[in-house]
């Protein structure tokens, strides 16, 4: 059973963290409405309730701490939980670092892209690899 639930949360991170980057790399566009809409409180709240919410069911579902690749499930799914309450308890200080993250070079934000695309491809790999 916690094979499945690891190979379906798999899917679902890997898929959506491929998805959202490659958006993100190849309309640099989205990524500044992302920037601009990081300055209005709403957004940080609407955000961080989706964060929390995605955080807390993958946390609920999938707490699982052993030590092979489906750690990196529940370690996101904890960082989402925690990016959650960040954005819905303290909207102010994330809204630094995100103004903060903004003025990085392209070049580190590319990269972090590229990393991100490539962790989500591997785990669309592992799921489709470790089904039972």
């Amino acid at each position: 059973m916690a094979l499945e639930i690891s190979i379906i949360l798999a899917r679902f991170w890997g898929i959506l963290m491929v998805v959202v980057c490659l958006l993100f790399l190849v309309r640099k566009k989205s990524l500044d409405y992302i920037f601009r809409a990081s300055k209005d409180k709403a957004f940080m709240l609407i955000s961080g309730y989706l964060a929390f919410i995605l955080g807390l069911i993958t946390v609920i579902l999938h707490n699982i701490w052993v030590a092979d690749w489906r750690v990196v499930i529940t370690v996101f799914g904890w960082f989402s939980l925690v990016k959650g309450v960040a954005r819905i308890g303290f909207p102010e200080f994330v809204q630094k670092a995100i103004q903060g993250f903004k003025n990085k070079p392209a070049i580190l934000i590319n990269a972090l892209l590229i990393f991100v695309i490539l962790l989500g491809a591997w785990l669309i790999w592992m799921s489709c690899f470790q089904a039972v």
